[in-house]
C-alpha cells in the first residue's frame, strides 16, 4: 500500500509540474498577444490621426495643383513621424482627397514564430462642401447675380452710395461708422456669420478707410506672386455674397447673406481710388458647411467624410 501511495504522489506531482508548465507558457503567450496587440493598436492609431491630418491639410490644395497636395502631405506625414507610409493621395471628381497609408509594424513575441512585422493600412477622405458659415469675413458684399470668372480682374466700387446702385455691398457688420467698417476690413470680423443672416449695409463717404484697409493688408503680403496659393496672405479677403433684402428708392439698407467667396487684392489703392482691385479665386477656409445648401463661389469649408 505504502509503495503504491508513493507512485500515486509522484504521478500527482509530475502532472502538477506539466500543468505549472503549461499554465506558464499560456501566461506567456497571452503576456506576448497583449504585448504585440498594444504595440499594433497604439500604432495604428497614430498612423490614422496622420492620415486624417494629411488628408484635411491636402484638401485644402485641391483647388491648387497635385503638386502642391503631394508637397503638403509629405510635410503632414514628416510632422507626425510617418514619412515613407504614403500608398495613394488621390482626388476625386476635384472635391474629395483620398489617403492611404500602410506601415510595416515590428513586433515582440510573434518573433518567436518567425514574424518579424505585421503590415497596418489606415484611409482617410476629406471632401470640399461650399461654405456656409464662417468666422473673419471683412464688410464687403457681391451680389449672387453677378457672375464669377475666377482669374480675371474685377474693380469693386466703394463710393458713396454704390451700394444702392452697383453690384459691390459696403456692409456694417460691426454697426455704422468709418471707424468700425475700417477695423473690421482690416483684421476681418471676428462673429461668426451664416447663410440666412440679415446684415445692415454701411452708408456714407467710407473711401478712406477702405484704403487704409486695403493697404494695411498688402503690406502684410506685399508679394504678388504666388500669394493666391498662401495660408496666411492678408490680400485674400473672404467676403460675403448676398441678395438684396430692403431697400428704399435710393439705398439698399440690408442683405440676406446667401454664400461667401474670396477676393484677392492685386493693387494698392492711391489716394484717388475709389475702388478694390483684383481676382475671385477658388480658396478652401477654415469655415464650415453650415445648414442648407449654399451656392458654390469658390469657397469651400473641409471635413472628413471618412
Amino acid at each position: 500500500m505504502k509503495k503504491i501511495s508513493k507512485n500515486i504522489a509522484r504521478q500527482q506531482d509530475g502532472n502538477a509540474l506539466v500543468l505549472v508548465a503549461l499554465a506558464m507558457a499560456a501566461v506567456l503567450a497571452l503576456t506576448g498577444l497583449v504585448v504585440d496587440g498594444g504595440h499594433l493598436y497604439w500604432n495604428k492609431a497614430h498612423l490614422q490621426k496622420a492620415a486624417n491630418a494629411a488628408a484635411l491639410s491636402g484638401a485644402q490644395e485641391i483647388v491648387n495643383s497635385q503638386e502642391n497636395i503631394d508637397r503638403v502631405v509629405t510635410e503632414i506625414l514628416e510632422a507626425h513621424e510617418a514619412e515613407g507610409s504614403l500608398l495613394e493621395a488621390t482626388v476625386e471628381n476635384e472635391r474629395q482627397l483620398n489617403v492611404v497609408l500602410e506601415k510595416q509594424v515590428p513586433v515582440f513575441f510573434s518573433s518567436i514564430f518567425g514574424v518579424e512585422h505585421i503590415p497596418i493600412k489606415v484611409k482617410a477622405k476629406a471632401g470640399l462642401s461650399p461654405m456656409g458659415e464662417a468666422v473673419g469675413a471683412v464688410p464687403l458684399g457681391i451680389d449672387e447675380s453677378v457672375p464669377l470668372q475666377y482669374g480675371e480682374t474685377y474693380q469693386l466700387k466703394v463710393d458713396a452710395g454704390d451700394s444702392a446702385a452697383g453690384n459691390f455691398g459696403v456692409l456694417a457688420l460691426e454697426g455704422p461708422g468709418a471707424k468700425s467698417y475700417g477695423d473690421s476690413l482690416m483684421y476681418g470680423f471676428d462673429d461668426l456669420l451664416q447663410v440666412g443672416d440679415i446684415v445692415n449695409t454701411q452708408t456714407g463717404n467710407i473711401a478712406g478707410a477702405t484704403r487704409s484697409g486695403i493697404n494695411y493688408r498688402m503690406d502684410l503680403c506685399p508679394n504678388w506672386e504666388g500669394g493666391t496659393e498662401l495660408r496666411d496672405c492678408p490680400r485674400i479677403m473672404l467676403v460675403i455674397v448676398y441678395k438684396p433684402y430692403s431697400q428704399t428708392t435710393n439705398q439698399m439698407k440690408s442683405v440676406e447673406i446667401t454664400g461667401f467667396a474670396y477676393f484677392y487684392v492685386t493693387e494698392r489703392m492711391g489716394n484717388t481710388d475709389d475702388s478694390i482691385k483684383g481676382i475671385f479665386i477658388k480658396r478652401a477656409g477654415a469655415g464650415s458647411e453650415g445648414q442648407g445648401n449654399p451656392p458654390d463661389r469658390g469657397a469651400y469649408a473641409i471635413k472628413l467624410t471618412e
